[in-house]
């Protein structure tokens, strides 16, 4: 067992800390299409994606190691540094959570890194090149290829069950749905838990407790691996609610497809040691799948909220964890002050939260009820060249507010048929 230092056992724990979070935060991506299509209750969902969790934490060190090697030069980086990166991902992670946006865990901690590094040590900390290819790139392109992905098989999906029984061809999608939401909570642990695995092993070599190059030990595997499977049975039911019914109205067979499609993606970018955002994959399959539907509409203003959010994630953690690490300097009691302020913020936090309770119970209603969105110029334009849905006579007779009534009060009801 390597030599501890009690600043290196802090760290360790604020890390574990924030990989909690990060499956509180991310148990959407897994769960909230199956939850909102009925193919799973709640409570069995997260309890299935916290066990996929766990076992996907051991499929590969890839991304552990994009973090842990390349993303910042890990000579000169101190064991304070990497607690100041934690508290600026922990803070912006709970914020995001208390206002309900699926915003990316992962980017809440490289900008946490970035940010304390560059406090640290300067610009020249930090890897540009890794930053640019396995981290900013995979941000833009991964919901892009996800949604495109999503919307050709919701099209597909519909096109190829035109003559199947609906209720027959709906069991059939929720059985794929509940095996493509597995496949998405093992594809989350591969990548994400891989990522406070990579900070824990930066901090023990930081503090001489490895040599450089190492790969994560094993206790440090299991560890992040429990500690993400904790964090997501216990469930972020706001961004559930989000994801699951704010940015649009899955049917199974959309479900499936939009899971499919961010398992694959994910997959595919941890093998390739890219730290993706899970959250930015599923978020762009969802939205996909929303407009690969003939009448599916998706809340544009929900989606502009979330891309603002994805927008600041970087930015604002970064600010956060450079001004803790300059707190950080003055030593032991710096340290100790930014601590008490992470515990102090996380507890106001989360009594806000109580304000408005959103758990199993309710993580199906509305947001606000009557707050539906009318399809908008984008929805609309690609609901018009959607093949039709197949199924039952409500995936039939989706309809779509008519344009407001003319001033004859004899005028026909404005309700249009797709």
């Amino acid at each position: 067992m390597e030599s501890f230092s009690l600043i290196l056992a802090i760290v360790v724990v604020t890390a574990l800390a924030f990989d909690f979070t990060n499956g509180f935060h991310d148990t959407a991506n897994a769960m909230a299409t199956t939850i909102s299509t009925g193919a799973l209750k709640p409570k069995v969902a997260v309890a299935m994606s916290a066990v996929l969790n766990l076992v996907g934490a051991f499929l590969s060190v890839e991304v552990a190691n994009t973090i842990s090697k390349g993303l910042v030069d890990e000579t000169g980086i101190r064991p304070e540094v990497i607690f100041a990166a934690l508290v600026g991902a922990i803070l912006w992670n709970l914020l995001t959570w208390l206002v309900g946006l699926p915003s990316s865990s992962s980017h809440a901690l490289m900008g946490g890194l970035i940010g304390a590094a560059v406090a640290s040590a300067g610009i020249g900390a930090v890897n540009g090149d890794v930053l640019v290819t396995k981290v900013l790139l995979p941000a833009i392109a991964a919901p892009i290829v996800a949604g495109l992905a999503a919307m050709l098989a919701t099209r597909m999906t519909y096109s190829l069950g035109r003559k199947a029984d609906g209720r027959a061809a709906k069991k059939g999608y929720r059985a794929g749905q509940i095996a493509s939401a597995g496949l998405v909570s093992l594809a989350h642990g591969t990548n994400d838990a891989q990522k406070t695995m990579g900070i824990i092993t930066l901090a023990l070599i930081a503090g001489g407790s490895l040599a450089p190059d190492s790969d994560p030990p094993v206790w440090v595997i299991l560890s992040a691996g429990l500690a993400i499977a904790l964090g997501t049975y216990l469930g972020g039911w706001r961004i559930i609610r989000t994801m699951g019914k704010g940015l649009t109205d899955l049917q199974p067979q959309q479900g499936f497809a939009a899971q499919t499609s961010a398992a694959t993606v994910i997959l595919a970018s941890s093998h390739l040691g890219f730290s993706l955002s899970t959250t930015h994959s599923v978020s762009g399959a969802v939205m996909g799948a929303g407009l690969g539907r003939k009448g599916g509409v998706v809340r544009w203003s929900t989606a502009t909220r979330m891309f603002v959010a994805w927008g600041l994630t970087l930015p604002a953690a970064a600010l956060v964890a450079a001004l803790a690490e300059w707190v950080c300097r003055a030593g032991d009691w710096g340290t100790a002050l930014v601590g008490v302020f992470l515990i102090g913020s996380s507890f106001a936090i989360w009594r806000l939260s109580r304000r408005e309770v959103v758990d199993h119970t309710n993580v199906l209603e509305a947001e606000e009820p009557g707050s539906a969105e009318p399809a908008g110029v984008v929805t609309t334009a690609m609901a018009a060249v959607s093949p039709p849905p197949a199924g039952t006579t409500e995936d039939l007779a989706a309809t779509v507010p008519a344009p407001a009534a003319t001033a004859d009060p004899k005028a026909p009801s404005a309700t249009t048929t797709v």
